[in-house]
């Protein structure tokens, strides 16, 4: 992948691999064709997994990076990632707090957000479209500090992260088409679901790619920034669905998770 995207703008690399997440998710969905269901144990070892994922993306590929930078500043080396870290959660609470969503596994009476007459499948799609905001955003940031010239900015780590967050995405895909296959909705409208979750992390990479590349100054707010909405994402969904059912294997699929991701940033880096 590294070679491929070598040369490219950093917009088109984001983008790219981007497409590259989308299809992981799709590829989630994609399990709708061959089941109705998927054992419980497995979607908390998957969902922990991703947990897991996202933690470590976090820190190697955005709030590390974010430190970095900061020193030599104007302000204390600790002040720009500590402020991009809590907007990013917050910015994540006021979407949680006005996007009408429904978390898998939950009843139509428990959606949150606004009041909506949206169904249960718009309403789950909403839920994971919500994950993936801060994943478009961290890959875009990413591959936008490696044209920027910053040091310490690897392709090889950018493909990291959009690795690690691929194979996140994969239950996500699963987690929306899954529960709609089991109410009756069929295989291709399940899957349509499933994978549509995804459709907004080209487009929020795209933004993170821009905006890093035409305003330099903002890298370790927006980096930290990134980190701050994937933990919220994490503490607020992640974990606790994957531990509903088997907490012992989400918490040992969540610390697999973490190694893969931090493999896969040190030895590309």
């Amino acid at each position: 992948m590294i070679g491929v995207l070598t040369g490219m703008s950093p917009v088109l690399q984001a983008f790219l691999a981007t497409m590259f997440t989308w299809g992981m998710t799709a590829a989630g969905a994609a399990l709708v064709f061959g089941t109705k269901n998927v054992p419980r144990k497995l979607l908390d070892a998957m969902l922990g997994f991703a947990a897991g994922v996202m933690i470590a993306a976090s820190f190697w590929s955005l709030l590390a990076p974010a430190i970095d930078l900061s020193e030599g500043g104007s302000l204390p080396v600790w002040v720009p990632p500590v402020i991009g870290f809590l907007a990013g959660g917050i910015f994540l609470r006021l979407l949680d707090l006005l996007l009408p969503h429904l978390h898998p596994g939950m009843k139509l009476s428990e959606a949150e957000g606004i009041h909506t007459s949206w169904r249960r499948s718009v309403l789950l799609v909403s839920a994971i479209t919500l994950h993936n905001i801060p994943e478009g955003l961290a890959i875009g940031v990413a591959f936008g500090a490696v044209a920027a010239g910053i040091d310490g900015a690897s392709l090889g780590a950018a493909v990291a992260l959009a690795v690690g967050i691929g194979l996140q995405n994969f239950p996500e895909g699963t987690a929306v088409s899954m529960p709609l296959r089991r109410e009756g909705i069929g295989r291709g409208r399940s899957f349509f679901y499933g994978q549509l979750s995804a459709v907004v992390e080209p487009f929020a990479a795209i933004i993170g790619a821009a905006a890093v590349v035409l305003a330099k100054p903002i890298l370790p707010y927006a980096l930290a920034f990134a980190a701050g909405a994937m933990i919220f994402v994490v503490a607020e969904e992640l974990i606790p669905e994957a531990k509903r059912g088997s907490p012992d294997i989400a918490a040992l699929a969540l610390m697999v998770g973490f190694a893969v991701m931090m493999t896969l940033d040190v030895a590309l880096s």
